[in-house]
């Protein structure tokens, strides 16, 4: 429900058409509906993409300068000059000696030419609604990477090579191999069975143990590897959309190990992966029962010693909520916080806004109130139509056109990993935070309070990676408009998840870093982005300090008492399907 007079959005879940209390009632006919037509959509709502679509064509027709200028293109074209667009100088396939002989430079010309065209035609056409223009180009984008000629044996010069080498057995191997995905998508297994990777084998293998567990989490808390440690521990909080050990993948690459190598006491909270019966557990139960039974475990464990929050995604998103809400209440217990390509104010929020509206919204309810929760297959799916090109056509081409197999490695083991989300938290999610804004505008409400990130009193230190597509850059930024403490923002590069997994060592990595200070001016991102200098290699030594200066002593390393009954880590909840 909506209080016009404070104008604050007061949610309940029976004031929206999402999961049933008993998912086993009989559906809304409404429901019914949008569930079969998300059989044949893959859960986009035709209805919204029509409406954008509509709005678009209608203003192209009564656009008249826009006509002119897509015929002036036209007749370029067909005077034989070469076309080049945005989009595809980032298509390295496209790239290349081979692509400069007929006919494949006439494929690639023609090819290119085409997305000019429609790139002119889909921008910028005066009346339409910003997101219908985003939708219709998101849309329009998607079609035409799938008809680029590097997709197609025919058309594409090095599967034609690798052809005549092999005799063909090239497209044999990648028949094998889209027979094997087939299969094994078809049983559902996240990971393939001979996968070098196995969690608690050669991934999440940091020393630990499970100190605290709830039907949302378990806590694990990791043992020194050094005789003393920093006095405040560190508690991370990753995102529930996929597992924790992204922050603990090999040794060679754990933040985690390189935390506590460094001196300190690291915590980590392992989500649980819902099911059925976790349909109506919502927003706040993460941050209550979730995050703040965590807080309340690490403070039982280490009495007196204020905390470094960490919050990884959405689990940076709830870390905010949280060091708002319990600020409020007098009773915060961090010394810092940090977010990593973590977003509080969602309103440049980048491609994800795009499946998120009134319309597709209720489509994604309806497919939730069947289940009780959100797909795996749902999630993974939207993150691989965010960057189509490159996990989903050039793995086309690499291992069914040219029958080759993407070497595993520890990060696209854990990207297989997928995790499910409840139904009304998830719904919760999209409506306050993407769809309404309501963080950034405090209209979230805890023990009838709302939340204002404005209450936050201590430094933060922010990360942004630079090619992200889930959490952009400049969206993450923003958080220097709502807090108004030290803020140290760091830019790396990379994307939402390489980016972030940037140890010392690893090749190719810069970063920009400043930070602004509580009572400094603000910075346009733009002007931060050309201002501040650019540095070689790993971020993760710069904020290692960050954290060490907003510490205060060095104490004797913490042994792990141990818990009745809770496992090692990784613990048991990271190893639910």
């Amino acid at each position: 429900m909506i209080n016009r007079e404070s104008n604050v959005i007061e949610y309940t879940y029976a004031d929206r058409q999402s999961a049933p209390d008993d998912v086993s009632e009989p559906l809304k006919p409404d429901y019914a509906i949008n569930q079969l037509l998300s059989q044949f959509t893959g859960g986009i709502d035709p209805v919204a993409y029509g409406l954008a679509f509509t709005d678009w064509f209608i203003h192209l027709l009564l656009s008249l300068g826009k006509q002119q200028a897509l015929l002036d293109l036209s007749l370029t074209h067909a005077c034989g000059q070469n076309a080049e667009c945005e989009e595809a100088a980032e298509d390295n396939r496209l790239a290349g000696a081979e692509w400069i002989p007929w006919p494949y430079a006439f494929y690639r010309q023609s090819y290119l030419a085409t997305r000019q065209w429609w790139q002119l035609a889909t921008r910028d056409v005066q009346g339409v609604e910003k997101h219908h223009t985003d939708m219709v180009n998101f849309a329009v984008r998607q079609w035409l990477e799938a008809l680029s000629p590097a997709n197609f044996p025919l058309t594409n010069p090095a599967v034609i090579r690798a052809t005549l080498a092999t005799s063909g057995n090239n497209l044999v191997k990648g028949l094998d191999n889209w027979l094997q995905d087939v299969t094994q998508q078809y049983l559902g297994s996240s990971k393939a069975a001979d996968s070098p990777y196995l969690v608690g084998k050669n991934l999440a293998v940091t020393p630990g143990k499970v100190v605290f567990k709830n039907a949302l989490l378990e806590l694990l808390q990791y043992a020194p590897s050094t005789d003393t440690v920093k006095a405040e521990p560190v508690l991370i909080t990753p995102a529930w959309i996929m597992k924790y050990y992204i922050l603990d993948l090999s040794e060679h690459n754990s933040l985690v190990k390189y935390l506590v190598d460094k001196g300190h006491t690291v915590f980590m909270i392992s989500w649980k992966n819902p099911q059925q019966d976790d349909h109506n557990v919502g927003l706040v139960d993460y941050l209550k029962q979730g995050l703040g039974e965590a807080i309340a475990a690490v403070q039982s464990r280490i009495p007196g010693q204020r905390i470094h929050g960490v919050g990884y995604c959405l689990g940076g998103t709830l870390l905010s909520m949280a060091a708002a809400w319990l600020e409020r209440e007098k009773r915060s217990p961090f010394c810092s916080l940090t977010l990593l390509a973590a977003q509080t104010d969602f309103s440049d929020a980048g491609d994800l806004r795009l499946f998120i509206d009134e319309s597709q919204l209720a489509m994604l309810e309806a497919v939730m109130a069947k289940h009780g929760y959100l797909p795996k297959e749902n999630m993974a799916g939207t993150f691989v139509i965010l960057r189509a090109n490159y996990l989903l056509w050039a793995k086309w081409v690499k291992e069914y056109l040219l029958g080759e197999r993407q070497h595993a490695n520890d990060l696209l083991s854990w990207n297989q990993d997928a995790t499910r989300m409840p139904a009304r938290m998830h719904s919760e999610y999209l409506r306050q935070c993407y769809l309404n804004n309501a963080l950034a505008g405090g209209q979230i409400m805890v023990d009838d309070k709302p939340i204002a990130l404005a209450d936050i009193q201590v430094p933060l230190f922010v990360v942004g990676t630079a090619k992200d597509h889930v959490a952009p850059w400049q969206s993450v930024y923003k958080v220097n408009l709502l807090i108004d403490k030290d803020i140290t923002f760091l830019l790396t590069n990379g994307g939402h998840n390489a980016g972030i997994i940037s140890e010392p060592g690893h090749p190719h990595r810069v970063y920009q870093v400043a930070t602004k200070k509580e009572d400094g001016p603000y910075l346009p991102p733009e002007a931060w982005l050309k201002d501040v200098p650019m540095h070689e290699g790993s971020w993760w030594p710069v904020w290692q300090q960050w954290l060490a200066d907003n510490s205060t002593e060095d104490v004797t390393a913490r042994k792990i008492n141990s818990a009745d009954g809770l496992p090692e880590a990784p613990g048991q909840y990271v190893l639910q399907e």
